[in-house]
């Protein structure tokens, strides 16, 4: 039998092969436009989503898993899994998390363990992957929690939006802000902080913002730490390209890949939202 299923949710926006190989569960949350709603990554891909985004008049809502995902998706890892560790999107912006956890304690004859990874995206995707390789070596619940947990100390992520309308619509931005920033034209540098996403510096070019980004990695890469980063992108993969190939030889004790705002994260950040995380390895 093998001893621990990985699950997470669709947010961390992992490659397919990425999740196939090391045996990843992940269920998905869902956009909605109109009354229709949509799987990201299983009924509508992220390129799909931003031609949709730009036909659509009104701004999609989001929904996270029912409560009956992921009693389904645990019983059927029960079958050939002692346990189950299950790593989430920052509970502050989703109700994931708690569903997840509710779940687990519905299921019998698996002992589920969530993990809050107060994040989204790839920075996420980072805990997950770990956890898997982690579970494939046969480590042990305790001794992967302890290294997520230690990861965690060191995992960061900023993000530059494009346009604040989608924060402030979406509930994820408070009018004031909004209002300024939009008066000001300015370009906030957004964080994860108290699993919320929060306002970090005000910048008024996106230039400005992603120079700050990059002197807020050079702190965390300096000394040669190994460190694995990501350059994040709502539709600007020449951008996020560019961001990559810059970063990289500067930085050669870094990995850098890249990765995407997938549709639901996109449908708060908005398309043009640029975003570099990181975690010291």
């Amino acid at each position: 039998m093998a001893n621990i299923a990985i699950v997470t949710d669709s947010t961390a926006y992992l490659p397919p092969d990425v999740t196939a190989n090391e045996n990843i569960t992940i269920v998905p949350l869902s956009v909605v436009f109109g009354n229709e709603a949509y799987e990201e990554e299983v009924e509508l891909s992220t390129v799909e989503f931003y031609n949709k985004l730009k036909q659509s008049e009104d701004l999609p809502t989001t929904s996270q898993p029912a409560l009956g995902k992921f009693v389904e998706t645990y019983e059927r890892l029960a079958q050939n899994h002692e346990a189950i560790i299950t790593i989430h999107l920052a509970s502050g912006i989703s109700g994931t998390y708690q569903t997840a956890l509710t779940a687990g304690e519905q299921v019998e004859g698996v002992e589920v363990y969530g993990f809050d990874s107060e994040i989204s995206c790839m920075p996420q995707g980072y805990f997950v992957i770990e956890a898997a390789r982690m579970a494939r070596d046969g480590e042990t619940v305790d001794t992967i929690l302890d290294r997520l947990k230690e990861m965690k100390k060191s995992m960061d992520a900023y993000f530059v939006v494009d346009n604040l309308n989608h924060l402030h619509r979406g509930g994820r931005l408070n009018g004031a802000q909004a209002l300024i920033g939009s008066l000001l034209q300015i370009k906030p540098i957004l964080t994860f902080e108290n699993q919320q996403i929060v306002p970090f510096e005000k910048v008024r070019t996106e230039k400005k913002a992603l120079n700050r980004v990059f002197e807020l990695f050079d702190e965390a890469a300096k000394n040669d730490t190994p460190i694995r980063a990501t350059v994040i992108h709502a539709n600007r993969r020449d951008k996020a390209e560019e961001i990559q190939q810059k970063l990289s030889e500067k930085y050669p004790n870094a990995v850098v890949d890249i990765s995407c705002f997938g549709p639901v994260i996109g449908t708060h950040l908005g398309e043009g939202s640029l975003g570099v995380g990181w975690c010291k390895m």
